[in-house]
């Protein structure tokens, strides 16, 4: 039993019965150590073997200062595989929670290794070369004159049972996986855990790709207590009342706090940043805030390393280790809202100035986990999770290429939604209706882009050609509000034929509302264009 088992227990125990301390001890959370004592009845027998905790098997894990949240389907798939392979990956984009979830990998397989697990950081190592000096002052190696330290480390783990976790590895491939590559050929006990933003590549490696905390469902919010079970509102609410003792989630501001945990794609570095804005401002107002800008997440904990202060600083990282050509894929890649498919991908990021082949380009940024691969969908499909995009969106500013970028995205959804308007009537309608849904999104960014620019012609020839979809997936409030933007652009008279085809659109808009004297009086101002126009 713990302390404070003890204190509320010593006084009231029966006569006979006594508590032996059994000393200080860690457990698997990684929690400060805990002072553990042992009921003694009469009778009973009352030795028994050491304790199996943490540090009854050598180690250097770091004791944590904050409990370790929800993640138990990650942790279970992690020793899974870790017992299957003696190379575990750990991927994911910065601020996704790699190194917390290794160091719990490390605690909960301790008793597995009985000659130790041990974290190597490697953060500041920028070379590879050093790898094995960094193992050796780990392992507390002695490196004697004469030999190399790689060649000292292979020596001392040849007959060990040992797991290391080297964290923070991506800034040092691809020189640092072959040496983790020898290093597991030349030592059949050992096994290896590597946190990296990038997979190493290298002969018999699994990769764990580390997901976004679990969310719940804005559209169908369960009760609180409920909300208060999914990972990301759970770490929410007790980081906050941490820096916040007297906060608490309510009905009023539950909403709010799933809301925010959303916004920042259920990143545990991002909900922490988050959290720790309740000293200054309510969920609700947080919320609001952090609807136009991340920036108002500021800075965390001056421990951490600066990369993980800030959700700039992570994904900085991970872009300076980018050349000049898959930056600008990163960056253009920043106009797509909520994912793109391949095809449209390529007719908005390829040209020739690129630099690098599209696809080969995509995949590197997904295997440098700033692109996920979406999966369960009929054509590859990739996503920029929104706190990477903001990032890269500021970066696609800086370099001048926002505006030809953007031109190009609009081009490319004006041509799909022109493709997809005569197969709505189609047998493959629904397929269709699919794809314009998973792309709202983008089509959203294009008209407003081309309002933006003034570009009266392309704003009229989107509404004119994604009206249908409005109409048949329920989104006539919008349709409505988006034709009547663009009718009242100045400009529209100059491009006749668009015009009428969007009053057309604007007329069955009003008609699928029930408003037929709004309706007839579009229709007529179209026909009134065409008959100008010579089309009778």
């Amino acid at each position: 039993m713990s302390e404070t088992t003890r204190a509320l227990v010593e006084e009231h125990l029966p006569d006979g019965l006594s508590l032996r301390d059994l000393g200080t001890h860690r457990l698997k959370d990684l929690a400060r150590p805990e002072r553990l004592y042992q009921l003694v009845i009469p009778g009973v027998p009352d030795r028994f073997p050491a304790l199996r905790t943490i540090d009854s098997t050598p180690n250097n894990l770091p004791t944590q200062l904050t409990s370790f949240i929800g993640r138990e389907v990650d942790v279970a798939d992690a020793k899974r595989l870790l017992r299957g392979t003696r190379l575990l990956t750990l991927t994911g984009p910065g601020g996704i929670g790699k190194t917390r979830l290794s160091l719990q990998l490390g605690a909960d397989v301790v008793q597995e290794f009985p000659d130790g697990v041990f974290f190597v950081p490697l953060s500041a190592v920028r070379d590879a070369a050093l790898i094995p000096s960094m193992l050796s002052q780990v392992l507390g190696v002695q490196v004697a004159g004469n030999k190399m330290p790689l060649e000292a480390v292979v020596e001392y783990l040849r007959d060990k049972k040992l797991l290391l976790v080297l964290d923070n590895f991506e800034q040092l491939l691809p020189d640092g996986a072959q040496i983790v590559s020898d290093l597991l050929h030349a030592t059949p006990g050992l096994k290896a855990v590597v946190s990296s933003r990038a997979v190493l590549r290298v002969y018999g490696e699994q990769e764990l790709a580390v997901q976004p905390l679990r969310l719940p469902d804005l559209r169908a919010l369960p009760s609180l207590a409920a909300l208060s079970q999914y990972e990301a509102v759970k770490l929410f609410i007790e980081r906050a009342v941490a820096v916040k003792p007297d906060f608490q989630a309510t009905n009023e501001n539950a909403p709010a706090i799933a809301g925010i945990c959303e916004r920042v794609d259920g990143l545990p570095l991002a909900i922490e940043l988050a959290a720790a804005r309740v000293k200054l401002f309510a969920p609700q107002a947080l919320l609001g805030r952090l609807e136009t800008s991340l920036k108002v997440l500021g800075v965390g904990a001056r421990d951490l390393p600066g990369r993980q202060q800030t959700l700039a600083g992570a994904i900085a990282w991970s872009y300076d280790l980018l050349d000049e050509p898959l930056k600008r894929l990163f960056q253009r890649f920043s106009v797509f809202a909520r994912g793109a498919s391949l095809e449209q991908v390529e007719a908005v990021c390829g040209s020739e100035d690129l630099g690098i082949d599209v696809l080969a380009g995509l995949d590197e940024l997904a295997d440098q986990s700033l692109l996920r691969r979406m999966p369960d969908f009929e054509e590859p499909r990739l996503l920029m999770l929104q706190v990477v995009r903001e990032y890269a969106a500021d970066r696609l500013q800086e370099s001048g290429d926002a505006e030809t970028t953007k031109d190009r995205h609009a081009a490319a959804y004006q041509a799909l939604a022109e493709a997809a308007a005569p197969k709505l009537f189609g047998p493959d309608r629904k397929k269709w209706l699919d794809r314009l849904e998973l792309d709202h999104d983008n089509f959203r960014a294009a008209f407003d882009w081309a309002i933006a620019r003034g570009d009266a012609r392309r704003a009229l020839s989107l509404g004119a050609a994604f009206w249908r979809f409005w109409q048949m997936r329920g989104h006539l409030s919008e349709g409505k509000a988006r034709l009547e933007t663009t009718l009242a652009m100045p400009g529209t008279g100059e491009y006749p034929s668009e015009k009428a085809r969007a009053l057309e659109a604007a007329g069955g808009v009003a008609y699928w509302q029930g408003n037929m004297d709004a309706a007839q009086a579009k229709y007529d101002e179209s026909l009134v264009l065409v008959r100008a126009e010579g089309d009778r």
